[in-house]
């Protein structure tokens, strides 16, 4: 699969706010992302079954090597090759046994199936978030939100956490 990354080179500003949208945690309690509002967000779609699965390692490094200045959120996904079939608890205790993984995890969400999961149809829909379309096409793919909570880069699955502009 070849690298793709798409940046806004404008600093277009959202229509609506990312940090007022509702998600939820692994464990199922409802919050929003305005607690990493002076931070950049690396959120990722995840799966526990996919080739990529191995950047979970990589996912935490960066976390943990970045956690000043940025938080990565997990947001685990079906929709690509139903490559995460397992419960919110099967998957939490997979990341945490396979890779430690301690960044912040969130229940399944939709992409690409109906209902699509208010985040990523922010994350997608350029009249919400000022300027990107570009939708995942598997698992791994990620977005870096500013600290002013613009999207300012999409990253494809081949793009390992490593290779990510600090």
């Amino acid at each position: 699969m070849k690298s793709t990354v798409l940046k806004n080179s404008q600093d277009v500003n959202p229509a609506r706010s990312i940090y007022e949208i509702e998600v939820k945690d692994i464990a199922g309690n409802t919050t929003t992302l305005e607690k990493y509002k002076d931070k950049k967000m690396l959120l990722v779609n995840v799966a526990s079954a996919c080739g990529y699965t191995p950047q979970y390692k990589e996912l935490q490094a960066f976390y943990e090597a970045n956690k000043e200045h940025w938080v990565v959120l997990g947001f685990p996904c079906n929709d690509y090759g139903a490559q995460e079939q397992g419960s919110e608890n099967q998957i939490q205790q997979f990341c945490e046994v396979n890779f430690g993984v301690t960044f912040p995890m969130f229940s399944k969400v939709n992409i690409k199936s109906s209902p699509i999961h208010p985040i990523y149809d922010w994350l997608t829909n350029p009249s919400l978030n000022g300027w990107n379309s570009q939708v995942p096409d598997w698992n791994f793919c990620k977005f870096v939100i500013d600290e002013q909570g613009r999207l300012e880069v999409f990253y494809s699955s081949a793009v390992n956490p490593n290779e990510l502009v600090k």
